[in-house]
């Protein structure tokens, strides 16, 4: 043998030393190896994860149904009508930005002040409303209503106490501010949400026989003036001012407890 062909012999010998070498380094890593182990599965890793993520689409979820209800909550009174309420008629006339009701004979009179939007005057109209009315009516009782515009920033968007307090003197104007009245405590939109518009206050208006010059009154707003001037006079004169507020002869009457008509005389 040759020193040729030896020399051939080591070249190939190396090359396969060289290939196998190779083939181990590929089987320690693994790449590409279908034999290759595989690391074992974390379920509890993989049990958070899901518990996370499912748990977090809950929240998402509840959000929205919580926005969409705020959100319908909010513009309840959106494109609806103000329901009517028919109310016995009473004696009516005006006193500036006061409505006075009953007849001027009556053994007692007394003030009334009232915001539209206000919680607690909603539930003094709906507990004591008719009872006040039957005693107008009976001519055992007076009442001078004043329209407080004490909530104007209170809805959303703004305005609605005044605009509400407006319209209801436009209404008295041609002796349909009981009817008025009664129809939009009936239907007291809540404080923080949207009030009543003045196209939907008209439309009440036409609804009980009011024609084009309270639509104007409403429009032009014509008493916000003269109803903000009446309620800086009501904080002055009144210690600790809120609404509902009710004046008798004898001062202010507490009209949380039961029987206070009663005790009027």
């Amino acid at each position: 043998m040759g020193g040729a062909e030896r020399a051939e012999r080591r070249r190939r010998r190396e090359l396969a030393q060289q290939r196998a070498a190779m083939a181990r380094q590929a089987g320690k890593t693994g790449s590409g190896s279908a034999d290759a182990p595989r690391p074992p599965v974390d379920r509890a890793r993989l049990r958070k994860v899901a518990f996370t993520v499912g748990g977090a689409a809950i929240v998402v979820a509840l959000i929205v149904v919580a926005v969409l209800w705020f959100d319908a909550r909010k513009n309840a009174t959106e494109g609806r009508a103000i329901p009517v309420v028919r109310s016995a008629e009473l004696p009516e006339t005006r006193d500036g930005a006061v409505v006075v009701l009953g007849d001027d004979k009556a053994p007692v009179t007394i003030d009334i002040y009232a915001d539209f939007l206000c919680p607690a005057c909603g539930q003094f109209h709906e507990r004591d409303g008719k009872d006040i009315a039957n005693r107008i009516r009976e001519g055992q009782l007076r009442v001078r209503q004043h329209m407080v515009p004490m909530l104007v920033e209170a809805s959303d968007p703004p305005g609605y106490s005044m605009d509400a307090a407006n319209a209801a003197l436009c209404a008295a104007d041609e002796r349909k501010f009981t009817a008025f009245h009664d129809s939009l405590f009936a239907s007291q939109p809540e404080e923080g949400t949207r009030g009543w518009d003045k196209a939907q206050l008209t439309e009440l208006g036409r609804k009980l026989g009011l024609g084009e010059t309270f639509a104007e009154c409403v429009a032009k707003r014509t008493y916000h003036r003269e109803l903000d001037q009446a309620f800086r006079t009501a904080l002055e004169q009144i210690d600790d001012f809120a609404t509902p507020a009710v004046i008798g002869p004898d001062g202010r009457i507490d009209v949380s407890k039961p029987g206070w008509l009663d005790r009027l005389g």
